[in-house]
């Protein structure tokens, strides 16, 4: 849980800052909109590098063990969150800037796509029968524990330099070197997370299958020979889990928070400070729900509980328009949507990090895992932002919803088709 808080810490500042921040000291086009399509468009950079991490700390997740991966993902990510932190802006160094902002965030993504399927691994491997549900929502706290602390510190800087992304000018202290704070803070905290995860010590199942002389020398390759269906599934199994996050903070604070043009009207157009506060009371309701569904999914069943609250997604998604419509939408609303999406989110996060390793065998487990997780985030979460913005200022955010339902109706029936996990043996091969 301490890590992948620090992971997600790391992952959150930046697509906070790629709303507030990056549109006008990156990507400067002259239109707020196209500024911020192409801020959105290198926060998915991540999504894409992470398959990449997967496969490439799955190998050695697979060949070497668990624990000493999990120090390697750390350090891949703290470091290149730490570089952001003192990157140049476009007025400094022009159209390096943006480069060399894709290339850190890049190399967040490679971290971080080795990073969860480890935590996972090491909480699932190392459960008490019947309880992996329960252990492996541990390590699922990290992602609303890591907003909580990277939202916290944002909102601090904001209200004590009086800061609106609407009216404040490019010379105004936050953006200056304000926003940086967290990205160069990031490095005390990955100390304290290497020093936790030095101590870990190896799973048993792992270590198991070592001394049976089960481990595989190419993993990736054996994955994919055989087991390419639960690749399928477990990739699309995470596709509404992954659409609805973002849409609840990449995209939300982005709409929630625009003000508004002769060519948009909106009733919302909250200041960014107060924005971010409703985020941090919605998040709440995500970390409050994860062990509540950890300990569903082992008394029910990992599929019973995923496709009831699927649905829920499903129906949720038919509601933006008459929620949050620009004509309809205020505050309170936005609140309640919010409170709404992130229960809802803590609800389908919790089971997947059991979900997912059972899915897949003891010897490729971390690289089927991993490259199932984070393919998900390229088709759900990498485009979510992108595709909504764009949705959303061409035919309303009423399609911004239904994009979220047709997403969950994927994952409903790839859960349909999905075995029950919760009495899988671990050690199987």
């Amino acid at each position: 849980m301490v890590g992948t808080t620090i992971e997600f810490f790391d992952f959150y500042i930046y697509a906070t800052a790629a709303v507030f921040v990056f549109p006008k000291l990156f990507f400067p086009a002259g239109d707020p909109t196209a500024s911020l399509l192409a801020s959105f468009a290198v926060f998915g950079v991540a999504f894409v590098a992470r398959p990449i991490g997967s496969m490439i700390f799955g190998h050695f997740g697979d060949r070497i063990g668990r624990k000493a991966t999990l120090v390697g993902s750390l350090l891949t990510m703290g470091v290149a969150t730490f570089i952001i932190g003192l990157l140049p802006t476009f007025g400094a160094i022009g159209y390096l800037a943006p480069v060399l902002l894709a290339l850190m965030r890049f190399c967040q993504g490679v971290g971080l796509g080795g990073e969860w399927s480890g935590a996972a691994l090491l909480a699932t491997e190392t459960a008490e029968e019947g309880k992996r549900g329960w252990a492996a929502m541990w390590p699922q706290l990290g992602a609303p524990f890591g907003f909580l602390l990277a939202n916290g510190i944002y909102l601090t800087l904001m209200m004590t330099m009086d800061f609106d992304k609407n009216s404040s000018p490019v010379d105004h202290p936050f953006y200056s070197w304000g926003w940086r704070v967290p990205f160069l803070a990031s490095a005390v905290i990955v100390i304290i997370g290497l020093y936790v995860r030095l101590r870990l010590a190896e799973t048993p199942v792992f270590t198991a299958a070592v001394e049976a002389g089960q481990k595989v020398r190419a993993p990736l390759a054996t994955v994919f020979r055989t087991s390419w269906r639960p690749l399928i599934l477990g990739t699309f199994i995470m596709l509404a889990t992954y659409t609805l996050f973002y849409l609840m903070t990449a995209w939300a604070s982005a709409y929630g928070t625009q003000k508004s043009t002769p060519e948009h009207t909106t009733n919302l157009a909250i200041a960014p400070v107060r924005f971010i506060e409703l985020q941090l009371i919605a998040v709440l309701f995500f970390a409050i729900f994860i062990p509540v569904s950890g300990r569903l999914a082992d008394r029910l069943g990992r599929k019973p509980v995923l496709i009831a609250i699927t649905i829920g997604i499903i129906v949720f998604g038919f509601t933006f328009d008459q929620v949050i419509g620009p004509d309809v939408a205020s505050e309170t609303a936005m609140l309640g949507f919010l409170i709404v999406g992130m229960t809802l989110m803590g609800l389908t996060f919790g089971p997947m990090s059991a979900v997912l390793p059972e899915l897949f065998p003891t010897n490729v487990r971390y690289t089927g895992s991993g490259i199932s997780y984070n393919v998900a985030s390229i088709l759900g979460a990498a485009v979510a932002p992108f595709i909504a913005t764009a949705l959303a200022a061409r035919h309303g955010v009423g399609a911004v919803g239904i994009y979220l339902a047709v997403a969950a109706g994927v994952t409903l029936l790839a859960l349909i088709a999905a075995p029950e996990t919760r009495d899988v043996e671990l050690t199987r091969l």
